[in-house]
């Protein structure tokens, strides 16, 4: 991962809004890097200082003293009973309706807050989870990270997850088409223990990430594109299945389609 592709999670970092893997990587990182670590210490510095910062402000004394005297000058139309009591029942009605406008107003503002609020977070989680995806990914292709369980016998990678996760991740066997399995193991993402399914196309691997689809994880695109990564993710049943890989969008959408039937 680059230094530009760190110093996007940096405001993330900051706002303490990461997982302890990310985090650690981010920590990590601004060990060594100074430009990095100095754009974290000014976003400290600037988050501090919003925080610190005295944003009240008193009205000056010649201010308060002329709303005071407007709002008990008397008006010129008290002499006058009628109109008085008109006008009055008028002035005092304004105030009102402009509360209950204001008011109004407040519960449009919650309920869009309620509606947008919850899928922005959800996006971002996600594009985080995405961030997971490919960094995974990138971490297997280093020797001697790729599988756990080695072997192109899906009846022999299915039975090695069982009692290491919570579920049963389906595996498939593709080598007809062009995609035959190398192996599994298993990988953490999104805070929780997934399963992972490594399949080969020409000299490319592909990384499949399986979870059971419970909906209590944020969702992530059905296609998005990190540092010349493909991910794209599909739901088989009750699982989650998403794809990394280095190969074409169209490739990797092909094999995802023949994964999920």
């Amino acid at each position: 991962m680059t230094c530009e592709d760190k110093s996007l999670l940096l405001h993330a970092y900051a706002d303490g809004e990461l997982d302890l893997l990310r985090s650690l990587e981010i920590e990590g990182h601004v060990k060594t890097c100074s430009f990095c670590a100095q754009e974290l210490r000014e976003q400290q510095t600037l988050r501090q200082g919003i925080r610190s910062a005295d944003l009240y402000h008193r009205a000056p004394k010649a201010l308060r003293a002329r709303i005071i005297a407007a709002s008990s000058a008397a008006p010129s139309w008290q002499s006058e009973p009628g109109r008085a009591s008109t006008l009055v029942l008028r002035t005092a009605r304004r105030p009102v309706l402009e509360w209950f406008a204001v008011a109004a107003a407040v519960v449009v503002a919650l309920g869009l807050g309620i509606r947008i609020i919850p899928e922005v977070l959800s996006a971002r989680q996600g594009d985080l989870v995405a961030e997971e995806l490919v960094a995974s990914h990138i971490r297997a292709l280093q020797p001697g990270h790729l599988v756990d369980i080695v072997s192109t016998d899906q009846h022999t990678v299915k039975p090695w997850f069982d009692g290491k996760l919570d579920f049963a991740p389906p595996v498939s066997d593709l080598a007809d088409q062009g995609y035959p399995l190398v192996g599994g193991r298993l990988d953490y993402v999104g805070g929780r223990n997934v399963a992972a399914l490594v399949y080969q196309l020409q000299k490319h691997y592909i990384n499949i990430f399986i979870w059971p689809d419970d909906g209590k994880q944020a969702k992530v695109p059905e296609l998005i594109s990190r540092q010349g990564y493909n991910v794209i993710c599909r739901s088989n049943g009750d699982m989650r299945l998403c794809g990394v890989s280095d190969v074409s969008a169209d490739d990797l959408c092909q094999f995802m389609q023949l994964l999920a039937h």
